[in-house]
């Protein structure tokens, strides 16, 4: 059973920055890519960052240059390092896991399983 927790979220000042983690068992983390998103009140939700096992990233336009996704395989653990932050960052975070290899499909279709969420707020 794939699972997915999340953590690192809080309240931060915009400019500030925040680490992100996602631990996941019960996968082959060969077959999966992983993939962060996050949904604002009121607002869809949106892929933010999706790397594959083997490294490929893909970035929103959005967050290009603040945010970096990074996957420690030691730990089975996904990491997204946000800085420069924004009010508009504002939203639950959730980190999702899927049988694919193209991040950016990963990403723009919203696909995977997704843990719990964590809360980031970006205070102006």
């Amino acid at each position: 059973e794939v699972q997915l927790v999340e953590s690192g979220g809080g309240l931060v000042q915009a400019g500030g920055s925040l680490i992100l983690s996602c631990a996941a068992s019960g996968f082959i983390f060969d077959d999966y890519a992983i993939g962060w998103f996050r949904q604002a009140p009121g607002k869809e939700r949106e892929g933010v960052s999706c790397i594959s096992s083997d490294g490929t990233t893909y970035y929103a336009e959005s967050v290009k240059g603040r945010f970096t996704i990074s996957w420690d395989n030691a730990k089975n653990t996904v990491y997204l390092q946000m800085n420069s932050l924004k009010p508009e960052d504002t939203a639950v975070y959730y980190c999702q896991a899927d049988l694919i290899s193209n991040v950016q499909a990963m990403c723009e279709q919203l696909r995977g399983i997704s843990g719990q969420g964590t809360q980031v707020t970006v205070s102006s």
